[in-house]
């Protein structure tokens, strides 16, 4: 069930990460904030009359029974000047979950409610201080792992994409305007819309969006990680691999075929792009349910994964022929084949004949002497740098509800120029670039429901 949000009460929360630190803080926004600081805050200094907006007051914290909580220091924000638009105040406190649970316990005594997921961002969106595009860039910044992630969350916050949406949303309502004029005032004396001009405007348009919306094939990567899937037959050394790219003993690994039953995930960062390694079971003719469903978990996650690292075990006498059969059987182009265990064979029994024969890229390998290992990760690099976005002008689309309403808005747009070019009525071509524009305008929360802002902060952690 949707919660309903009222902005005239007052809601509290931890703003700082679960566990203990040196300092904790916790954020009180609405009517009430001043009037519950002022019964649990005394300052240290009695010659202060009145708290002063902005200003970090030095003091201790009581529960109703007068006893002392701690030593904190507390800052309050006026109305129309905090994050949340509303009157705020901001307690730091030593960083023990105890002590953060106990004050907030006596914020609540006096007043307030538990602040929901978002809340505090989504007040601030509602009282017009960030649009809703900059809003949820709040959520990724928190979220974000790796250099590109945060450079791309820092620069949708900092308004960057919302400057070039609305670019574009003026762009199509001054043509909106121009064909609308000769609806609405057709008895001056208005010299109808010039429609070359007009189809070219619309051309400009529509490719600028479809840019945006194609930057989000990287987009979703620097949100959600490049996923790598390391496969191969059994006892190849896709758990060894797993490890040396872990750099910990992470994976069983044992010379028994099919020691691993079911997939592994890490995340690790390779040159700031946030990687998801995930090592599957060996595939093979399953023997037992359990192995079956392994098996089945991999070859789903080869054929999802956005690069595959195939091994290759090369003291298997069958390598070459089983090798063409598995390339032919992966449901996936995006291959690196690592040929693995070199240490334990005459590298020259494998001829130019034997690779040349496959035209994907590989490395030459050793999970036990780590030979190979540098030139791997100087491939993955290069994959995945190759299909990274320029982030020289922070543009790039990371949600889905933004690519969504992108393309949803070219549809709009291009029936539009349909209707133009088939000579259709000036109010029908009105209609869908209105249409258009208003699957921009939900982008940056010109226009919105409450069903939209439920889905879009539910995601956000508590305290944000």
């Amino acid at each position: 069930m949707a919660i309903k949000f009222i902005n005239d009460d007052t809601i509290a929360a931890i703003i700082t990460p679960q566990g203990e630190g040196g300092i904790g803080a916790i954020r009180i926004a609405g009517p009430e904030s001043n009037k519950i600081i002022s019964r649990i805050f005394l300052r240290a200094r009695s010659d202060i009359k009145n708290n002063i907006p902005f200003h970090l007051y030095y003091g201790h914290l009581f529960n109703r029974e007068g006893e002392v909580i701690d030593e904190v220091t507390m800052v309050e924000m006026p109305e129309g000047e905090s994050y949340t638009g509303q009157t705020q105040a901001e307690i730091f406190c030593h960083g023990g979950q105890f002590i953060l649970r106990q004050i907030l316990n006596e914020i609540f005594h006096f007043g307030a409610r538990p602040a929901e997921p978002g809340e505090f961002t989504r007040r601030a969106f509602l009282a017009g201080s960030i649009d809703l595009a900059r809003a949820e860039a709040v959520a990724d910044l928190v979220s974000s792992k790796t250099e590109y992630s945060y450079h791309a969350a820092k620069n949708n916050l900092l308004g960057k994409l919302t400057d070039k949406i609305d670019l574009i949303r003026n762009r199509a309502l001054d043509i909106l305007a121009e064909i609308e004029a000769d609806i609405d005032y057709p008895e001056e004396d208005i010299e109808p819309a010039n429609e070359n001009k007009i189809e070219q405007a619309m051309d400009e348009i529509i490719a600028e969006l479809a840019e945006l919306a194609s930057s989000y094939r990287s987009g979703k990567i620097i949100k959600e990680g490049y996923k790598i899937a390391i496969a191969g037959r059994p006892n190849a050394g896709k758990s060894s691999l797993f490890n040396l790219l872990l750099n910990q003993n992470r994976a069983i690994v044992a010379p028994v075929p099919g020691t691993t039953r079911d997939y592994l995930t890490e995340w690790i960062d390779l040159d700031g792009v946030a990687v998801s390694i995930i090592d599957t079971a060996g595939l093979r003719k399953p023997s037992g349910i359990i192995e079956k469903a392994g098996q089945k978990s991999a070859v789903e996650i080869i054929a999802a994964a956005d690069l595959v690292i195939w091994i290759v075990d090369l003291t298997r006498k069958s390598w070459r022929k089983d090798l063409l059969k598995d390339i032919n059987d992966i449901r996936n182009r995006n291959i690196l084949l690592l040929f693995n265990k070199i240490d334990k064979i005459n590298i020259k029994n494998i001829t130019d004949k034997d690779i040349l024969s496959i035209s994907f890229k590989y490395v030459l390998f050793s999970c036990i002497t780590k030979f190979g290992l540098k030139e791997l990760k100087k491939e993955l690099n290069q994959y995945i740098i190759n299909r990274m976005p320029d982030l020289t002008d922070g543009l790039v689309i990371t949600s889905e509800r933004h690519k969504r309403k992108l393309d949803l808005a070219i549809k709009r747009l291009k029936r539009g120029m349909i209707t133009i070019k088939k000579k259709e009525s000036p109010e029908l071509i009105s209609f869908e670039i209105r249409q258009g524009i208003n699957e921009i305008d939900e982008i940056t929360g010109r226009i919105y429901n409450e069903e939209i802002l439920d889905r879009i902060f539910s995601k956000f952690c508590i305290g944000k």
